[in-house]
């Protein structure tokens, strides 16, 4: 028998429910700050590149070594918060985007800009997989990890899209635009204080330090699973290029598409296009996989194509539906692909393939966007947009044709012809088959009346602990 919070209590240190979700409110704060310090540069590179004098390529490069930083951290230190725990991993966060915003502060040169971007990778490397592992382990004990999952997609898109906002807003109202933007995303920072003031629950109970936390994440995928590997790691890396064009060219393609300088019109195309990827996200969650990832495959190379007539014409309005429709294929056939990972990944491999996974979505960030970057410096924007239309087309065909390729759900067992619940449950087998929302409930562990049974909840001035219920076909 265990007394209120039992075990959960004596970790996280409140014991009711209002401080958990107190907490859970902060984490995702705070994961949306850094996620938009790390797009708060999307609309200023067109001022960078007058100032500075830098060409495409140039811009491309400098927003491409952003994925060296992540991808560095995630296969370095992608574990470290289970070993040094979830808090220590979040405010580090937190001071490696506050160290990259004041390095764009007070140097504006290339070196600068270089040293920035790969720092703001940092940041969100470490917060990335420290958050969304925090959001769930704080939800847990309201049962409620689906609202876990919502929270940190729309903390990680959202964030990535407000960043694009805030900084265009700025941009062109402020007398210092290079400054102001990375002044407010640090000031926004601020509330980290409450993580100590509110004396923010730590989730890891067993912690053994940096050394044991620190090692290199190998990146490998079984053979039996190569397949559907392939098929959701391109439509990954498609995903990531899209992204990646209209983040880093999105002033470019502006102001000599559409001859529009606007540094406002330019975040809040990139901020639209994170904004609909988000909604997308959430949408994904409510669909098999696999007919998730063939959605998304089938809409962001029409995005592309509306963004190629859109800087035929110079169009802005077709540029925004462009990037709406963009955004919505890549939010779905990004989220689609992780869930099929995790689905069909080993357990005891389950970290490497997805490592595996993002090292090939991050390479969408770098070389199709430095090749775009020389595409259009040696030819034209129109030239441009249409070889990148095209490469999109032909990996969201290749991962098409071979997820179509992948076996349905196997046959139901005899035993699974009982009850409804029961043919559910044997249902989830196969890959087309749709994750069901495990329910947990409150198991009073001493007598109790009827009434109090299930409730989601301990009966008031009961002594009870909190237990999973496990359900055939729940998912905890």
């Amino acid at each position: 028998m265990c007394d209120g919070w039992g075990w959960w209590g004596k970790i996280i240190g409140m014991g009711g429910k209002r401080g958990v979700r107190r907490g859970s409110v902060l984490v995702a704060y705070l994961f949306t700050v850094v996620m938009a310090g790390t797009t708060l540069p999307t609309p200023l590179y067109a001022i960078y590149a007058g100032r500075l004098d830098l060409s495409p390529l140039m811009v491309t490069v400098i927003y491409a070594v952003y994925a060296v930083g992540v991808l560095g951290t995630l296969q370095v230190f992608g574990r470290v918060s289970d070993h040094v725990g979830r808090r220590a991993v979040l405010v580090g966060a937190v001071g490696f985007s506050a160290v990259s915003a004041l390095v764009f502060m007070e140097f504006s040169g290339l070196a600068g800009l270089f040293v920035g971007r790969v720092v703001s990778g940092v940041s969100a490397g470490l917060m990335t997989g420290a958050a969304t592992a925090y959001l769930a382990e704080l939800e847990a004990p309201l049962g409620d990890r689906g609202k876990a999952g919502l929270m940190a997609t729309l903390a990680n898109m959202g964030g990535l899209g407000l960043g694009p906002l805030i900084a265009g807003v700025l941009a062109d109202h402020v007398a210092r635009p290079l400054f102001t933007p990375f002044l407010v995303g640090m000031l926004l920072l601020a509330p980290v204080g409450l993580v100590f003031a509110w004396r923010l629950p730590e989730t890891v109970a067993r912690r053994d330090g940096l050394r044991a936390g620190v090692s290199f994440q190998r990146a490998s995928v079984p053979a039996a699973i190569r397949a559907p590997f392939l098929a959701a790691s391109i439509a990954a890396l498609a995903s990531f290029s899209l992204l990646g064009f209209v983040t880093a060219l999105a002033g470019q393609v502006l102001a000599e598409g559409l001859g529009n300088h606007s540094h406002q019109t330019a975040g809040l195309l990139a901020a639209l296009m994170f904004g609909a990827a988000a909604v997308a996200q959430v949408a994904a969650g409510r669909f098999p996989p696999k007919t998730a990832i063939l959605a998304g495959l089938a809409v962001f190379p029409v995005g592309a194509a509306v963004m190629v007539a859109a800087v035929a014409a110079a169009s802005l309005p077709l540029l925004v539906v462009g990037a709406l429709v963009g955004g919505l294929g890549v939010g779905l056939a990004f989220r689609a692909g992780l869930t099929l990972m995790t689905l069909v990944a080993p357990e005891d491999r389950r970290g490497e393939v997805i490592s595996a996974f993002f090292l090939v979505a991050y390479v969408g960030l770098t070389i199709p966007v430095v090749a775009s970057g020389v595409l259009v410096t040696l030819t034209s924007l129109l030239d441009t947009t249409i070889v990148l239309a095209v490469f999109l087309t032909v990996l969201a065909a290749v991962s098409a044709a071979v997820i179509t390729r992948i076996p349905g759900p196997r046959p139901l067992p005899a035993a699974a012809s009982g009850s409804r619940r029961t043919r559910r449950a044997g249902a989830g087998g196969g890959l087309w088959a749709r994750r069901r929302r495990g329910r947990r409930r409150w198991r009073p562990s001493g007598p109790t009346r009827r009434a109090d049974r299930g409730s989601r909840g301990p009966p008031d001035g009961r002594t009870s602990c909190w237990r999973p219920s496990r359900r055939p076909g729940s998912r905890l």
